[in-house]
């Protein structure tokens, strides 16, 4: 039987597939991208029409599309094992990754829980908190603290913590909701205020909270440095030096959700590293695979560990997953580290995204841009779209337009965002820099008209 043609398997894949994050309905007029084959910062439709992935597939192919060393590495993984059960069985692979995120800790944190997605880890995170308390004879510490606009992922947990309408509203009666603190986003500041100011103003909201509710609450989540979901919020780090002293002074545990902010994109391997300290948690998900395979990971401090350390079993952190620290995702993930290491990725991906920034330079000076910034290789300006029916859609028309160019760009709400591979050659950045000028400027004339 003859294989259909592209067409049809897009159509078939409307039928057949049921897109996530996606009204499906959208689709009766926008055509799904079809994706044959990736190669480098690129993806390649069935008849060779290419687009630049800046936004790294959903922030998490670091190395591009194809990537040689990973390639190999797992190549060689699948001649070994390809998977075993990690419940009463080891093998080299998530050992070795365990260790080696564990001393990019300075081993302050270390004990690697293997899970599949970032919104397992935070799942984890959660329950070892709570599970941490109840061990230690404090079962009423069962609180959660979320910031202002964040999120940290759509399962029933992780949507507790989550402050995203457009996400939980539809599941709130499912939820146990957290308690919500001011965002330290910088877009915030007064007139004469520093992203520092806004920091310590969102500070003292938490200090209030853990004044009048401390002896009953487990942990406080934050996404370090940038609020991914929140249009790329960004935050100075004197805001997590701060959240630091206040959950030691007051006894809550500091969850640090790195699962897009962390493997370098903010500039350190950690987000955290900028602010100088270390959660009690730590989750990674996202672009420490390299893009290739599901894996998250959270990392703990031994005080947690410990408090499940006992010869009862139901004190025992009974949670898992079926491919937990699965062989070929450890493998890839040992690639990639093994790529920071070789190519000295960090200063390297300081002097791009610097040359990045500033061939989008213009486009502060356009009257309808706000707040261009940059953190790390995340880049980010809002659009000043004044028409609620207009800044609605949006995202969708910039990425049709997006399209036209070349380019796999997909604004968050009026947040225009690049997150690209750290591959970029620097003709491939003034290309990103010049189309996504392009693409603004036609849009925004279509909403002149």
């Amino acid at each position: 039987m003859n294989k259909p043609a592209t067409e049809d398997w897009v159509t078939r894949s409307l039928r057949a597939v049921w897109h996530p994050c996606t009204q499906m309905k959208h689709h009766e007029r926008l055509p799904l991208v079809a994706v044959a084959r990736g190669e480098g910062p690129w993806l390649y439709d069935p008849e060779g029409r290419r687009y630049l992935d800046a936004i790294s597939s959903w922030w998490v192919n670091l190395f591009g599309h194809a990537n040689p060393s990973i390639n190999a590495a797992l190549k060689a993984q699948l001649d070994t094992l390809e998977h075993a059960m990690l419940a009463g069985c080891t093998h080299e692979p998530a050992v070795e990754l365990a260790e080696r995120l564990g001393a990019l800790t300075g081993h302050a944190l270390g004990h690697a829980f293997f899970a599949s997605d970032g919104a397992s880890a935070v799942e984890i995170a959660l329950k070892m908190s709570f599970h941490t308390w109840r061990n230690r004879g404090e079962a009423e510490k069962c609180e959660f603290v979320c910031l202002a606009n964040s999120y940290h992922g759509e399962t029933i947990g992780a949507l507790g913590v989550t402050d995203v309408a457009l996400f939980k509203d539809a599941y709130d009666p499912l939820l146990r909701n957290a308690h919500v603190v001011a965002s330290p986003d910088a877009r915030q500041a007064r007139e004469g205020e520093s992203a520092a100011d806004v920091a310590r103003r969102a500070l003292d909201d938490v200090e209030r909270l853990f004044e009048a509710r401390g002896a009953r609450l487990a942990a406080l989540i934050v996404e370090p440095l940038v609020q991914c979901a929140a249009g790329m919020a960004m935050h100075d780090p004197v805001y997590l030096a701060g959240l630091r002293a206040l959950c030691d002074r007051y006894r809550v545990h500091l969850i640090a959700d790195e699962i897009a902010v962390g493997c370098g994109r903010t500039g350190t391997f950690f987000a955290c590293e900028q602010a100088g300290i270390w959660p009690d948690l730590l989750c990674l998900s996202k672009g420490i695979s390299g893009g290739y395979l599901p894996l998250s990971i959270v990392l703990s401090r031994d005080a947690i560990y410990e408090a499940f350390y006992d010869d009862d079993t139901a004190r025992g952190f009974l949670h898992s997953h079926s491919y937990t620290g699965n062989p070929l995702a450890c493998r890839a993930a040992l690639a990639t580290l093994d790529l920071f290491a070789r190519d000295d990725v960090l200063a390297a991906n300081a002097r791009k995204s610097a040359r990045l920034f500033e061939a989008l330079a213009p486009l502060a000076a356009h009257p309808l841009v706000r707040n261009l910034r940059r953190r790390g290789t995340i880049l980010a300006f809002d659009a000043d779209v004044r028409d609620p029916a207009r800044a609605r859609t949006f995202s969708r028309r910039f990425f049709e337009e997006a399209l036209r160019r070349e380019l796999l760009l997909r604004p968050i709400g009026t947040a225009v965002y690049l997150m690209p591979p750290y591959v970029l050659d620097e003709e491939t950045q003034a290309l990103l820099a010049a189309r996504t000028r392009e693409t603004f400027e036609a849009v925004v004339a279509e909403d002149a008209r």
